[in-house]
């Protein structure tokens, strides 16, 4: 059964950095791409960053570019997104997905992890 467990969300002022964390099971991770995505209530889900294991290709939405660094411990099966000075409008739930065929076609999901920035 595959499984995605992100962590590290919170409340953090604008400004301030956090790492979130996507551990996966149930799959070979090394054989899969792994994006996280954003949302807002009202709002559509944004896709952010994404990292493909098998070839270490990377990818990030212009609104996080510069400032969230995402990468991968294969030996953990962690992916993990390192948010830099974080604005009030990267409020939001973050999720990880996964997926075999690549960054544009991820269907695993998570279950979220809520990231406020305040003021």
């Amino acid at each position: 059964e595959v499984q995605l467990v992100e962590s590290g969300g919170g409340l953090v002022q604008a400004g301030g950095s956090l790492r979130l964390s996507c551990v996966a099971s149930g799959f070979t991770f090394d054989d899969y791409a792994i994006g996280w995505f954003r949302q807002v209530p009202g709002k559509e889900r944004e896709g952010i960053s994404c990292i493909s294991n098998s070839d270490g290709r990377t990818y990030y939405d212009d609104s996080v570019k510069g400032r969230f660094t995402i990468s991968s411990d294969n030996a953990k099966n962690t992916v993990y997104l390192q948010m830099n000075s974080l604005k009030p409008e990267d409020t939001a739930l973050y999720y990880c997905a996964a997926g075999i065929r690549g960054c544009y076609a991820l269907d695993e999901w998570g279950q979220g992890t809520l990231v406020t920035v305040s003021s």
